[in-house]
């Protein structure tokens, strides 16, 4: 008995080392660029030294700092030129949501001996909305437009909801979990003509779309570095030269007396190295996603029934596909499909494992039980045709499993046949 209790234990063993061989030999579909992207090999080679020999604080007086802030320096003139800013518009940040933080808290306050009206959106990232109501809790008035059902805000209603006390308008450029694409640049010329502070979040938007600061409409933009392959702890705000910029961070002199804290070298550093790779290629790259991204959204809408497409069908960012699965939950596709090797999300990374429905879906109107089935993909330069194939062939097969096990669906389709 214990000689065959032992060749069971070896046996069970052994086909726990083959699952695992055969796991780790499994492809990874990494279908979440809008979550984080891969760094560009270039980045980090770029970041290397900065751990190693040039390691100085950029705010040391000697050869080894000086280097430090040099590199910081010609950094910053990079990013500047990537969005047509000065480079002494550009303060860095520890993230977009930093930025986002800095410029919903601290501009308003420093022009609140006149205003405190701000203007953003219900789809907008956690970090506006909760900065936005922090506002609130501080004597601030809150105005959160309700978008159409595609996800688009009506430059209209953005006029309609401005009063003589308005300071600042938050619309961001591009929506990440329905990937949207607003109308911020409209927008931003009429907060200009009225001589309201215009901010966008551009985390989504900045390396996918055409940002250009430099006709002065836009007063503050927010970006960040892993988004488009740089590293993750690195952001940055533009802030247009003629506002007033309150501290956000309170300490030394670093980031012109603005933003206290020791910079981080190796991920400002980084982040220009990415920056620059991403908009020497972006048109070419945005034309290759566009029909990647067509492609998918074509099969899973002709091939799986009870598919619904979220966010704008055209004007939307060209790697980016959502859906709403009706009868399955999001979460348990996701689960399977990580089984077959495929990286997606239900929405927004920052919210993953919340068991509400996505702000964002209830703002366009999509009921609970609809929105509970949603699931992002996004896709990158490492995309390929053959993966997006897969993904859907495995998507097919898990819903079609995962509705018949579903009572529900079984009386919806038996209801639709008689």
């Amino acid at each position: 008995m214990e000689e065959e209790m032992r060749a069971a234990v070896g046996k069970t063993t052994q086909v726990g080392t083959e699952r695992e061989k055969m796991s780790s030999q499994k492809e990874t579909i990494y279908l979440d660029y809008s979550a984080t992207a891969p760094m560009y090999p270039e980045a980090v080679e770029a970041m290397l030294p900065f751990f190693t020999e040039q390691f100085g604080n950029a705010s040391s007086q000697y050869s080894v700092g000086m280097n430090a802030k040099k590199a910081i320096e010609t950094a910053r003139k990079q990013i500047a030129e990537s969005i047509g800013a000065r480079p002494e518009e550009i303060y860095f940040t520890g993230s977009g949501t930093e930025a986002d933080n800095w410029a919903i808290k601290a501009i308003p306050e420093n022009y609140r001996s006149k205003v405190n009206h701000i203007i953003t959106t219900k789809i907008e990232h956690h970090a506006v909305l909760h900065a936005c109501e922090a506002m609130e809790k501080a004597g601030y008035h809150v105005t959160y437009l309700t978008p159409q059902e595609d996800g688009t805000i009506l430059p209209s209603d953005v006029k309609a909801a401005v009063t003589p006390e308005t300071v600042l308008i938050s619309v961001m450029a591009a929506n990440n979990e329905i990937g949207t694409i607003e109308p911020y640049a409209e927008i931003a010329k009429f907060a200009a003509k009225e001589g309201i502070l215009f901010h966008t979040d551009a985390v989504q938007a900045y390396g996918k779309l055409p940002i250009d600061v430099s006709d002065g409409k836009i007063a503050l933009l927010s970006a960040s570095a892993h988004k488009i392959g740089g590293p993750k702890g690195v952001g940055f705000l533009y802030v247009r030269r003629d506002v007033r910029l309150t501290p956000f961070l309170h300490g030394g002199a670093q980031e012109r007396k603005r933003r206290a804290g020791t910079e981080n070298v190796p991920g400002i550093v980084g982040f220009a190295r990415a920056a620059e790779l991403t908009f020497a290629g972006r048109q070419e790259r945005e034309e290759r996603e566009r029909r990647l991204r067509e492609h998918f959204i074509k099969r899973v809408l002709t091939e799986i029934p009870y598919a619904r497409l979220t966010g704008s069908a055209t004007n939307r960012l060209n790697h980016h596909a959502s859906f709403c699965f009706q009868f399955v939950e999001g979460e348990t596709i996701l689960i399977l499909l990580d089984a077959d090797g495929v990286c997606a999300s239900s929405g927004s990374a920052c919210t993953t494992g919340q068991t509400a429905p996505s702000h964002v879906l209830s703002a366009i109107g999509i009921p609970d039980e609809l929105a509970r089935g949603a699931v992002r993909f996004t896709m990158g330069e490492n995309t390929t045709k053959e993966q997006l194939d897969f993904t859907v062939d495995r998507l097919k097969d898990i819903i079609e499993r995962v509705r018949a096990m579903t009572p529900y669906y079984a009386q919806f389709t038996d209801k639709n046949r008689r």
